[in-house]
């Protein structure tokens, strides 16, 4: 289970971060494909740091040892992003893009229950 679960790890924090990259560093190229994002360009980018800070938080932690109950509530935030992205792309009519954000937000939550609720004590410190 537990290579199971950095694999699913890793994965998210790949997905999350290359989301992330598309947001800061490709901004224009997206917000061309729909003008009216043009002006939120301040949320993407605060949509972004937190995709990067999740992704951080679900190797980091579990990789050094130090504060490894953060791993659980990075993949919590990271499923709620995901979650939040799906609903964002159904209110636009972009349905075929729900699919990817559901999964994501699934194995987010598989991340959760896996290090959250397996074993039990990943959400006491230490």
């Amino acid at each position: 289970m537990n290579k199971t679960l950095w694999i699913v790890q890793i994965v998210l924090a790949l997905n999350f971060l290359v989301a992330a990259a598309l947001k800061l560093f490709a901004f224009g190229m997206l917000s061309a494909k729909a003008p009216d994002m043009a002006s939120q360009q301040p949320l993407f980018t605060f949509i972004a740091a937190c995709e990067v800070a999740g992704a951080v938080g679900l190797i980091a932690p579990r990789l050094t040892g130090i504060a490894s109950f953060l791993t659980p509530w990075a993949a919590a935030g990271l499923g709620v992003i995901a979650v939040l992205a799906g609903l964002f792309h159904l209110v636009r009519g972009e349905v075929s893009e729900t699919p990817p954000a559901v999964v994501l937000a699934l194995l987010s939550f598989v991340v959760v229950w896996g290090r959250g609720f397996h074993g039990g004590t990943a959400w006491r410190r230490g």
